[in-house]
């Protein structure tokens, strides 16, 4: 069966694999370079950088990739486990080191924090028991297909709604279970992790760190890259055809047997499917490639998720203090989100550094690192870029520079400059993460969870009136990240099999 898939993101090179092991004849179109999407790489002198996403969880997800073509994947595909997932400061001078495992985060958050080891240890078993209930259900089936709520599973799911905070906020949840503002802030930003707002998200997300903290926190042998890269490779040996540098103009489809999909125009030229998978994001999908077609209004006005300004930056020197994972908090993270909220930038961000080369030693000639140096921002609406970024920029070099050396500091000695160490720089804003990906403004996991009903409203895998034609990815169920994108593709593959 000719199968064409439309983006070489983590999500189309995935389903390209599972639908050549299910025997189909398959064709990726990527308008880039070559494979990845949101997980490339690139260099700037001596220092390599991955583009997008840096924490890999769920790596089976990926593993079984390889297992269903028959291939171990330690043969092609390799990772490590993080023994702390992030390190944590705060303007105050505290810092916290999160351990990998559930029960040496309890330990470590009671002693740097004074509460009790089973405050935390509670509510990470809370965390789970969310995951076991809805996450294997919800977030592994599609949710507009009947038999997903004909399953037993579901209905018991179902029935422990009022258990599951699906109608409080991640930060009342946390609020009430953690009862420290500092673990409540800690903890809030995994809404950050689906582009959403803590103060409006549902509580149900406060089982994202079981992610982290259970199964684990991991980065590849060669950074992210390798993820895409390792499923691209795996693809070419299934006899997938890529074809890069191929912008995709048209899904086509035969009106007269009721929009059932006949390919897509690539350079005026037809290429012929059975079926068609969309990795783009669904918002430009409509807008781009289905002239005529019926939009599904609610779904595609939804309100966006954040987007970010990442400051690539190679920096001359080693900091042992930091890891790989580093967040810097802002004092007033609720005004944070309320500035995000209506398109703007707080005076006060958190800011996200991400230093693969504290394990992968190649990111970066010896006695230098690799800084990934993010900012929640809105997606791109209208605001003026050119204007904010100086300004950002210099509120996050004061930042990291008073946090990094003022405490340790001797009031009489000269401070080092951080602005100085960097000797590589490339900025990324919301509008050229639109151009680069295809995301809609911006936004990085298409849709945000800023309401109960989210998760529902998220465009299904599958179109109700064209036939033929399917989507996975970020912007449609069950949402983005490497994990959710991952099961999209199962998600997908399997209802083409049906």
């Amino acid at each position: 069966m000719p199968t064409t898939v439309i983006g070489a993101g983590i999500a189309g090179l995935a389903a390209a694999v599972r639908l050549a092991v299910a025997g189909h004849d398959v064709t990726v179109f990527e308008a880039n370079e070559g494979p990845g999407g949101k997980l490339s790489q690139f260099s700037l002198g001596d220092y390599r950088f991955d583009f997008g996403p840096s924490l890999l969880t769920m790596p089976q997800y990926i593993d079984e990739l390889f297992r269903l073509a028959g291939e171990e994947p330690t043969d092609h595909f390799n990772y490590v486990r993080l023994p702390d997932v992030c390190h944590y400061w705060w303007a105050d001078g505290t810092r916290f080191s999160a351990p990998g495992d559930t029960d040496e985060l309890a330990k470590a958050a009671a002693e740097t924090f004074g509460v009790p080891e089973d405050r935390v240890a509670n509510f990470m078993a809370d965390a789970a028991r969310k995951y076991e209930l809805t996450g294997r259900t919800f977030l592994e089936k599609p949710l507009q297909k009947a038999a997903t709520w004909l399953d037993p599973k579901v209905a018991g799911a179902m029935l422990r709604i009022p258990t599951l905070d699906l109608f409080s906020t991640m930060n009342a949840v946390h609020e009430r279970d953690l009862q420290h503002p500092k673990l409540v802030q800690l903890f809030n930003r995994f809404a950050t992790y689906n582009g959403s707002n803590p103060y409006k998200a549902p509580g149900l997300l406060t089982m994202i760190p079981h992610f982290e903290h259970h199964f684990g926190a991991y980065l590849p042998e060669g950074g992210m890259y390798d993820i895409s890269q390792s499923v691209y490779e795996l693809g070419k040996r299934l006899g997938v055809k890529y074809h890069f540098n191929q912008r995709v103009d048209e899904i086509v489809r035969d009106k007269s047997k009721g929009g059932k999909v006949t390919g897509v125009e690539v350079n005026g030229q037809l290429h012929a499917a059975d079926t068609v998978v969309c990795n783009m994001d669904v918002w430009l999908a409509y807008d781009k490639l289905l002239p005529g077609a019926k939009k599904p209004k609610r779904t595609l006005s939804q309100q966006k998720s954040t987007s970010a300004v990442i400051f690539y930056w190679g920096i001359e020197r080693e900091f042992p203090e930091l890891g790989v994972h580093n967040i810097f908090f802002s004092e007033d993270y609720r005004e944070e989100f309320t500035r995000l909220e209506g398109g703007g930038l707080a005076e006060d961000v958190t800011v996200y550094v991400n230093i693969s080369s504290k394990i992968v030693k190649e990111d970066a000639p010896a006695g230098g690192e690799n800084w990934f140096v993010m900012v929640n921002a809105p997606a791109h609406t209208d605001q003026d870029w050119d204007a904010l970024i100086p300004k950002l920029r210099k509120r996050v070099l004061a930042m990291l520079q008073k946090r990094l050396f003022a405490p340790a500091a001797e009031p009489q000695k000269q401070l080092p400059s951080l602005a100085g160490l960097i000797v590589e720089e490339r900025i990324i804003t919301p509008p050229e993460i639109e151009r680069l990906t295809g995301s809609h403004q911006g936004a990085l996991y298409g849709t945000s969870s800023n309401n109960t009903m989210a998760a529902f409203l998220r465009h299904p895998n599958f179109s109700s009136w064209i036939d033929g034609l399917y989507f996975l990815g970020g912007s449609v169920h069950p949402g983005g990240g490497v994990p959710l994108c991952l099961l999209s593709a199962k998600i997908t593959a399997e209802l083409i099999g049906e």
